[in-house]
């Protein structure tokens, strides 16, 4: 299994372009040699589980599903609180409701997508109030949910992957784009098992329907503008010291959500504090993924593999 992920990555080209469309986020100022120190690339490892379709046989009930709005009506898009706001014991995401669509997104003061209230969360006079609906469906039950980021045989097949974030020149912000990457180029998008596990997915000839989750580290420097930013489809859960701070829940097409650490009131300057990050692709016809920090990320481990599969 190791030898197959290292043979792919050695492959991977990752190049960071920032889109006209992205403002520059705080502590990424254009200073000739001021981040000259700082490495190059970030490398973090995590784990892939492939899952098959809801009507395939041994598929999962949330893969390949079309969510219900709260009148139960067929409706993708953006599904808010399906976790709650803490993780378990074991690291993991804790089923919280079944989702609520969200019709506009809550914003900061400069135009940034952020996460709900919270009660551990700062929010300021100039963030906008967003929208959403009664409960829908965007998933099933607490039990199925919990499958997502366990290895459980006959229903899911694991593998490991390691993404590296390249910094962009003269500046602290580290990116992993896969639309700028060869690899991912080829493939069509975010498919890194394509033509393993379970294999692709007959219609599209993709290998679509599997998670990713990472756990990380970090040092928070108060003040200086450390961000997290991620883009793309379809769910996307982040907790910082085990607190959900991005809530992209749903089956959708590219989304993103910021969360600025300084927002974060608890955290202690010069304390290391872990990240983790939660994704699932669950639905034909696109994968997008993109990470965007200036957090100095750093592994702490690789979620368990329980099994090699050739």
């Amino acid at each position: 299994m190791f030898a197959r992920t290292e043979s792919r990555l050695r492959n991977w080209k990752f190049i960071a372009v920032a889109g006209s469309c992205l403002a520059i986020l705080p502590g990424t100022a254009l200073a000739q040699g001021q981040y000259d120190d700082l490495p190059e690339t970030l490398s973090l490892g995590g784990t892939v589980r492939d899952f098959n379709a809801r009507n395939d046989s041994g598929g999962h009930t949330d893969f390949q599903w079309r969510p219900l709005d709260a009148r139960g009506r067929g409706s993708y898009g953006h599904y808010m609180n399906m976790v709650a706001d803490d993780l378990d014991d074991e690291g993991k995401p804790v089923f919280r409701s079944r989702g609520h669509k969200v019709t506009r997104q809550w914003r900061d003061g400069s135009g940034n997508n952020i996460i709900s209230p919270r009660s551990y969360i700062d929010y300021d006079q100039g963030d906008s109030v967003g929208r959403m609906q009664g409960q829908g469906t965007s998933s099933h039950t607490a039990e199925e949910f919990a499958q997502w980021y366990r290895d459980v045989p006959g229903l899911n097949l694991s593998t490991g992957l390691e993404i590296m974030l390249h910094r962009e020149p003269g500046t602290n912000k580290y990116v992993f784009d896969d639309k700028d990457d060869s690899f991912f180029q080829a493939a069509g998008g975010f498919f890194p098992i394509n033509g393993e596990l379970y294999g692709n997915y007959s219609s599209t000839g993709k290998n679509f329907h599997f998670t990713f989750e990472l756990a990380t580290e970090f040092k928070f420097e108060a003040d200086s503008g450390q961000i997290f930013r991620f883009v793309g489809d379809d769910d996307v859960w982040v907790f910082i010291d085990g607190k959900l701070v991005i809530d992209l829940g749903g089956v959708h097409g590219a989304m993103d959500q910021t969360i600025e650490l300084d927002r974060l009131s608890w955290l202690v300057d010069g304390e290391t504090y872990s990240l983790h990050f939660f994704f699932a692709e669950r639905h034909t016809t696109q994968s997008n993924f993109r990470v965007e920090t200036t957090l100095q990320l750093r592994d702490i481990s690789v979620p368990t593999i329980s099994a090699l599969y050739d």
